[in-house]
């Protein structure tokens, strides 16, 4: 159908936002859709779930990542002319400063580019009161996806090795092919299945349920788990995790690796400079695992790389990469 024009993008914008179970959990709202074609802006109001640290009471970035995902997907429908179902492929965010705790964030969105397969945007993440970005993203949507399965998807068991009795060490943890063994080790004798925020530390780790299994002599061998909950549901049809979420949970998973791996004061923490990620599958409403690997550390940036995973840890549904930023050292 013919989408663009002053009086059906702002209605549909609103029953977009409306449809998606996590936009209309965090109270998301557009503005602004249907004034220029292609452009859309989305307000998030100020939630204490959305603190990432709790001691510097800063933003999580995961949240600028969420909104930014939801405006670029606005944008993108406000950019077509004929409504067709879309996905995001890939989605880099750029931090510019500290987004404080407490403050709500809007995100405006510009869809430049509409070709016969693929939809480009760029954007800028505002908090209230301030006259410069918090942050940049850039992001890819396939346009014509599917919106339904194609076929059921198989079991974790039909596509990789079977479970079997695991052993009570971190080789078990490493060795595992399922979601299933995974889980299954993360009980064994010798590992530690904890909340991964160290103490309630960050607030949106503990919104999203997030833990954490490692051995205790061996922290970089960690996998992180994100319980399903419907309120993280991004499309009803397939349905499918938020797209957004997955990339919290993701960036989420670097910045905890870099806490537990690195040799951090209890009060220090790291902070996102850039991340980026690219979506392989549609994330399924099941419980997403992570495991993270350093690939350089230096004094004041760690670059880390994420996989997340459902039922099988060879079959991604996205990879990811962040620099985090390190804490400065005096002398």
């Amino acid at each position: 159908m013919s989408l663009f024009n002053a009086d059906t993008v702002p209605a549909w914008a609103n029953a977009f936002l409306q449809g998606i179970p996590y936009a209309r959990e965090s109270g998301m709202t557009a503005r602004d859709v249907g004034v220029q074609k292609g452009h859309a802006t989305v307000d998030m109001p100020a939630r204490d779930a959305w603190t990432g640290d709790a001691l510097t009471q800063q933003l999580h970035p995961g949240c600028a990542t969420v909104l930014a995902d939801t405006a670029c997907g606005l944008a993108v429908g406000a950019a077509l002319d004929t409504l067709v179902p879309f996905a995001t492929l890939d989605l880099r965010m750029d931090y510019l400063r500290p987004a404080r705790a407490g403050i709500g964030l809007s995100c405006q969105a510009h869809c430049h580019r509409v070709s016969r397969n693929v939809a480009f945007v760029r954007g800028e993440i505002y908090q209230p009161g301030t006259g410069e970005p918090v942050a940049m993203v850039s992001a890819t949507f396939m346009l014509g996806t599917a919106n339904q399965r194609r076929s059921t998807p198989r079991a974790a068991s039909d596509t990789a090795a079977p479970r079997t009795s695991h052993q009570p060490s971190a080789n078990a943890l490493a060795a595992a092919t399922t979601a299933a063994a995974i889980s299954d080790a993360c009980a064994a004798p010798g590992l530690v299945r904890t909340p991964a925020s160290p103490a309630g530390r960050s607030p949106y780790a503990d919104f999203l349920a997030l833990e954490r299994c490692a051995p205790p002599d061996d922290p970089a061998a960690a996998v992180f788990r994100m319980p399903f909950k419907p309120e993280l549901i991004g499309n009803p049809v397939l349905p499918a995790l938020h797209g957004g979420v997955v990339a919290g949970f993701a960036e989420t998973a670097a910045l905890l690796h870099v806490i537990y791996t690195s040799d951090l004061a209890p009060e220090e923490a790291p902070r996102g400079v850039d991340f980026s990620l690219d979506y392989l599958r549609p994330a399924r409403p099941v419980d997403t695992w992570a495991r993270c690997t350093t690939v350089r550390q230096g004094a004041r940036v760690a670059l880390v790389h994420v996989q997340v995973w459902q039922e099988d840890p060879s079959r991604p549904i996205v990879t990811a990469r962040s620099h985090c930023l390190l804490p400065a050292r005096e002398g």
